[in-house]
């Protein structure tokens, strides 16, 4: 099968427009604040806020280092879990019917307010906060990995039962691939929304720093400044663990990068076939 190599060209179209994207925006920030004059206290220029980024980058690195290592271990801890009881509830109906109602009622109760709860209960610390980043995964990852389960051919199943397969076998050779598509998605949603998690966590139950507490810090100070310097490393956050879950997608699902279809060309039939 022909596989067509990824190029500087096609490099380049992926990183530039997201570049492109964004000079647009902070050229809009900026011309915002100049032609209507918006005091600093309001809005601060980009100016205003990179100074301030590069004045205080220690403390900002520091929180970012902080609300980074909370996020990866609440991310990991939401995915595993969710990941176990999906195939829990798949492999038992009744766990299921009895288990499945209750989550989705769980979810209308805002992590804001089972974040005073979770501070009571664990105290301040880590606890709580990974507790908060890992329910803000769990959902997604249970709903996304059950559909994949689900949707598993049965006639498929039947194949490989009269073959002799065991359960384990059928898991790991059937109904395993199924769930990478969808756990990917789920993942790749959470990992933006679990960052708001780290924050609220931080914002209720830390001792130990981080961009929420910068935030709040700032916020208490009125220094707009040092609220976009926060919001732009919080933003870098949400980029970079977006980008860790594409990657990990991108290893454990070869067959979905690895082999393209050859593009048409006047020369194609004349062209040696592989």
């Amino acid at each position: 099968m022909y596989t067509e190599p990824f190029g500087w060209r096609g490099w380049l179209l992926r990183l530039g427009g997201p570049m492109v994207a964004l000079v647009l925006v902070v050229l809009a920030w900026d011309l915002a604040v100049r032609w209507f004059d918006i005091p600093a206290y309001v809005l601060p220029s980009p100016e205003r806020t990179l100074d301030h980024t590069l004045s205080d980058w220690d403390t900002l690195w520091e929180g970012f280092r902080i609300t980074f290592l909370t996020f990866l271990m609440g991310f990991l801890l939401g995915a595993v879990s969710g990941f176990a009881f999906a195939v829990l509830m798949d492999m038992s109906s009744w766990v299921r019917s009895v288990l499945y109602p209750i989550l989705i009622a769980s979810q209308a109760v805002p992590v804001i307010a089972i974040s005073a709860a979770l501070t009571i209960w664990l105290g301040f610390g880590l606890a709580p906060k990974l507790v908060i980043v890992a329910l803000v995964v769990f959902f997604p990852v249970v709903v996304n990995v059950l559909d994949g389960l689900n949707s598993v051919d049965r006639d498929m199943l039947n194949l490989v039962k009269s073959m002799g397969a065991s359960r384990a076998k059928i898991f790991r050779y059937v109904k395993l691939p199924a769930t990478y598509t969808p756990l990917f998605s789920a993942l790749k949603l959470s990992a933006t929304f679990s960052v708001t998690g780290a924050v609220i966590g931080e914002w209720t139950a830390s001792t130990s720093g981080g961009l929420g507490a910068y935030l709040l810090q700032a916020n208490s100070r009125l220094n707009t400044a040092g609220t976009f310097s926060a919001i732009v490393f919080l933003a870098l956050l949400g980029v970079v663990s977006f980008l860790l879950v594409v990657g990990a997608e991108y290893l454990m699902t070869p067959w979905r990068n690895g082999s393209k279809a050859r593009r048409w060309s006047r020369r194609y039939w004349r062209d040696d076939k592989p």
